[in-house]
């Protein structure tokens, strides 16, 4: 076993990514359970803290501005979407402090149980409970409520992974024992979103999977196969009919498909256009008045370039760039693989999904119907990157 160095000052120095990579296809193990235990929250944590706040605070200001219209036009107040995200902001909080304080090393003894409910309840979609949604069968009704299971995919996929990977440090190069399971569960979890006709989802999901294995120390030849095997089926996946081609490719040449299927990112891109340095002011855009659909789900961020101009878009993208840096930071500093390798899933899937989502909106990828994190009206959205942000702030008040 190759346990953390001591410092000359009597302190823990924290094996880098490397370091743990190569001890890892060495079939040794690397610990550092003490580093930074009792420690109190430090800088990395206050940062992150501070980010996803003022990320959640933006959302909840630009979901009022973007919701009021549609709400208004479909029998309610001005007020009925906003309060709506309040309510499950409100209950994402709860969620954040329950997964915060309760250590992230009791989630992996409750690895597969999360993940065979998660699987189950996204299998609702294909019952009479489910519902469509901008082309994504990926959404459970019941009664009032409605909630999309995919959301918990994510969670539950990184708790698998960081569990097995974690646990089996020794045979991180016995493709039976650790690189097909994980894989497997990748595969089933991708799989299903795909079903649901839900590809987003399932590229988050892959990007996810693809960085655990890296970070807890795979082989590169073994990843790089599957991800290239992930590429292949989904742009088989995309050439299956003509629809999915013209989606997928209608942001080569926006103009030329503006009248049809480029029509929401060009009205997208005129909005944000119209915005400036800084702004037309808060409420006073014109995309959320039903030139651009979604504009409070999808497309929030055209909303925060109109009303805010440069300066908005600066403080969302910087945002979301800061909450990165600092999540790959934790993840490299946590004291163990099961928190590294947790923090760098939850990095990913923020980071991956911000870059499609706003990706998308500004014309430059495809649309995909993923929500912008912390910010997009959505309340299964929300509640979980909440439970993960909770989740990730957990490992990061151990790091020094």
């Amino acid at each position: 076993m190759t346990a953390v160095n001591v410092e000359d000052t009597g302190g823990y120095a924290v094996p880098s990514l490397r370091e743990r990579r190569k001890a890892a296809l060495a079939g040794r193990r690397i610990t550092g359970a003490n580093v930074g235990a009792d420690a109190e929250a430090g800088r990395f944590f206050y940062a992150i803290l501070l980010t996803v706040t003022v990320l959640v605070a933006l959302g909840l200001v630009m979901v009022l501005s973007a919701s009021s219209i549609v709400s208004v036009n479909t029998g309610g107040s001005a007020f009925t979407m906003f309060l709506k995200q309040l309510m499950w902001a409100f209950f994402g909080l709860i969620v954040a402090v329950g997964t915060y304080r309760m250590p992230y090393q009791a989630w992996q003894k409750l690895n597969k149980p999360i993940l065979i409910v998660v699987l189950a309840l996204n299998l609702l979609p294909f019952t009479p409970l489910g519902i469509t949604v901008n082309g994504a069968h990926a959404w459970v009704e019941i009664g009032p409520a409605r909630f999309q299971p995919s959301e918990l995919l994510k969670f539950a996929l990184i708790i698998y992974l960081t569990n097995t990977l974690g646990r089996r440090q020794r045979e991180l190069t016995d493709f039976k024992r650790t690189f097909r399971p994980a894989i497997l569960a990748w595969g089933v979890a991708a799989g299903i979103a795909m079903l649901q006709r839900d590809l987003g989802a399932a590229i988050v999901l892959s990007a996810i999977a693809f960085t655990v294995l890296y970070m807890a120390g795979s082989p590169v030849r073994w990843i790089m196969a599957s991800a290239l095997g992930a590429m292949v089926l989904g742009v088989s996946y995309v050439m299956t009919s003509s629809t999915g081609i013209s989606r997928w490719t209608a942001f080569l040449d926006i103009e030329g498909n503006r009248e049809h299927t480029g029509y929401q990112v060009w009205q997208s891109m005129l909005s944000i256009s119209n915005g400036g340095m800084l702004g037309v002011g808060p409420g006073a855009g014109t995309s959320k008045w039903g030139y651009v659909p979604l504009a409070h789900s999808d497309f929030i961020f055209t909303v925060i370039a109109e009303e805010f101009g440069v300066v908005g878009s600066t403080v969302v993208i910087g945002g979301f760039f800061a909450l990165t840096l600092l999540g790959f930071v934790v993840a490299m500093r946590a004291p163990d693989y099961s928190g590294a390798l947790l923090a760098a899933g939850i990095t990913v899937w923020f980071a991956v999904q911000a870059i499609i989502n706003i990706g998308g909106v500004v014309g430059i990828m495809p649309v995909t119907g993923l929500t912008l994190p912390l910010i997009s009206y959505g309340g299964s959205s929300l509640l979980i990157t909440l439970g993960a942000a909770g989740l990730l702030l957990n490992i990061a008040r151990k790091v020094l």
